[in-house]
């Protein structure tokens, strides 16, 4: 994926020669490379060239299936997913493996390189996709006067949230937030972006959004995330967890992922009100969505 055979041989078949030239490679390593491809069906012989096959243009950057993202050696996800190489390490110590890999965690990473924090957003924004309108439809979010979207990335749920319900504003807070500010550019002043970290105080809110943020970090960070949250909710708030449960059609391997990337972990229903409980935030429901994915609706009650 990272040479970006699929599109080159897609536009105009190639000779192994030719290619090694274009790509600065060895061109009988490039040959040994297209005959493996030709076994798996992604390329096939046109003439003395190559092409790539109908089955191959699924790896395509426009196949529109985030595969291409996925595999790609220098986007987050590609990148991330070569730490499983050390995931011995996190097996041995809970710890994540991606800073062995690279010598810094991955958040770093993608604040050290801005391509990477784009291809990130953009494989978050793929995998909401048409997915989008059933979490607008899981909650009643017209109950709310302000929701504060925490780690909200680009912004995607939050924003159409806002277009179907016009008495809604809402504040994201991420620690880049450009792409955010850029989606929002439609929705006025209803909707505001700051850049900060969901460690540090939260703007004031009646419902704190949770999108796919406590699987990444251990019990501790949890509790640190939360505890803001509910510091920012007005007396009757509400924190709204969108997360894949353990126990409800959530991947084991995303468990894995969740590890190795981040030192995190899929969590069952159980587990969140435990930690939940600590900052007196009781479960009132749980709504199986899509793609894996359930919202939780906690409200805040006094301890």
């Amino acid at each position: 994926m990272t040479l970006g055979l699929p599109d080159r041989l897609r536009a105009d078949p190639a000779t192994p020669d030719l290619l090694a030239t274009e790509l600065d490679v060895n061109p009988r390593a490039l040959e040994l490379l297209l005959g493996h491809l030709v076994t798996l069906g992604i390329v096939e012989l046109a003439g003395t060239g190559y092409r790539t096959t109908e089955f191959g243009e699924h790896l395509c950057a426009d196949a529109d299936n985030g595969l291409h993202n996925l595999l790609h050696q220098d986007t987050a996800a590609g990148r991330a997913d070569l730490a499983f190489v050390d995931l011995a390490h996190g097996i041995r110590t809970g710890e994540p493996a991606y800073p062995v890999r690279y010598g810094r965690d991955f958040r770093a990473d993608l604040a050290e390189q801005p391509h990477l924090r784009d291809t990130f957003d953009r494989q978050m924004t793929w995998r909401l996709g048409d997915r989008i309108p059933q979490f607008v439809a899981a909650v009643d979010w017209s109950r709310f006067r302000m929701i504060v979207d925490v780690g909200g990335g680009p912004g995607d749920l939050l924003a159409a949230v806002l277009d179907a319900h016009p008495g809604v504003c809402g504040h994201l807070v991420d620690l880049e937030v450009g792409p955010a500010l850029r989606n929002f550019s439609r929705l006025g002043d209803r909707a505001r972006a700051t850049a900060g970290s969901f460690f540090d105080p939260l703007p004031e809110a009646d419902a704190c959004l949770l999108f796919n943020i406590l699987h990444d970090w251990d019990d501790e960070q949890c509790h640190r995330v939360l505890a803001r949250c509910v510091d920012a909710l007005n007396r009757d708030g509400r924190v709204i967890i969108v997360e894949s449960i353990r126990g409800l059609r959530a991947s084991t391997e995303m468990d894995l992922v969740m590890l190795v990337h981040f030192g995190g972990q899929e969590r069952s229903v159980a587990q969140f009100e435990e930690l939940a409980e600590t900052h007196g935030l009781v479960l009132d429901s749980v709504t199986e969505v899509a793609d894996e994915r359930c919202v939780l609706e906690f409200r805040k009650h006094p301890i």
